[in-house]
């Protein structure tokens, strides 16, 4: 997970957060290992950064505390290299490098960072080529979201944008299909046949959902079923269930 302490380091906490950097290749300055942590959770971390040469140290959990405050360190936290954001272009070259159509998800200002963490975890188990949001009004990339991706901020890129309604007009420019989730669209998601080819999906805010700006942007609004009385979804779950639709359909279409 990454939390910014100044422009020139970052710190890392919990053991799925450390080891995924470490395996990733991440550039990790020093970790610092409680003194009482499980060797079993620990073992493969000591193990990993032996292997890159990084200094490991046995410190007091409270050390731990005062360097990852409020976060669930698990006993392990590292100082790292800053987060390095990725640029849209690059989202579309991991796409063209696999021989795939892209899959981007766009993040119309989510603001919990355990949201943006869970979908990250799931855009990296379901083939997400990159996650764009926004510079302002959106959660960036801290320790709790790092944490909540269990590592997976390690392999699915975020690029940061300043406008995302130009960044829309961009991806449609190239052929890319972008689609949005609105409760009161006709348009069901199971029913709908664009997902095997270039597609981008905007998930909205989690009280307000997408901006009118963006939503009149989208090529497609889509709406999840919903046979309950309550009619919307947590913003991660919802965003995981259009993942992993857009899974099967590619699937499906092989």
């Amino acid at each position: 997970m990454a939390q910014e302490h100044d422009t020139n380091e970052e710190i890392l906490a919990g053991k799925h957060s450390v080891l995924e950097a470490l395996r990733a290749g991440r550039t990790l300055n020093k970790i610092w290992i409680a003194e009482n942590a499980q060797k079993a959770l620990t073992a493969p971390i000591i193990a990993e950064a032996r292997q890159a040469g990084i200094i490991v140290q046995h410190v007091d959990k409270r050390k731990l505390d005062q360097l990852a405050p409020g976060v669930q360190h698990q006993g392990v936290v590292a100082q790292a290299a800053p987060y390095a954001y990725a640029e849209v272009e690059d989202l579309l070259a991991a796409a063209e490098a696999k021989g795939e159509p892209p899959f981007l998800l766009l993040l119309d200002e989510i603001e919990d960072p355990h949201n943006l963490g869970s979908i990250l975890r799931t855009a990296d188990c379901t083939g997400v080529h990159g996650v764009i949001v926004p510079k302002r009004r959106s959660a960036q990339i801290t320790a709790t979201v790092s944490k909540t991706s269990a590592g997976a901020v390690e392999y699915v890129p975020v690029a940061r944008v300043t406008n995302l309604g130009q960044t829309i007009d961009r991806l449609k420019e190239l052929g890319i299909w972008v689609v949005g989730t609105d409760v009161d669209t006709d348009q069901d998601l199971f029913g709908s046949d664009i997902f095997s080819g270039p597609v981008a999906v905007v998930i909205g805010n989690e009280n307000k959902g997408m901006g009118r700006l963006i939503r009149e942007k989208c090529d497609l609004l889509l709406k999840l079923p919903m046979l309950g009385r309550i009619n919307s979804l947590n913003a991660s779950v919802a965003a995981g269930v259009i993942m992993y639709e857009v899974l099967r359909r590619r699937r499906t279409a092989e």
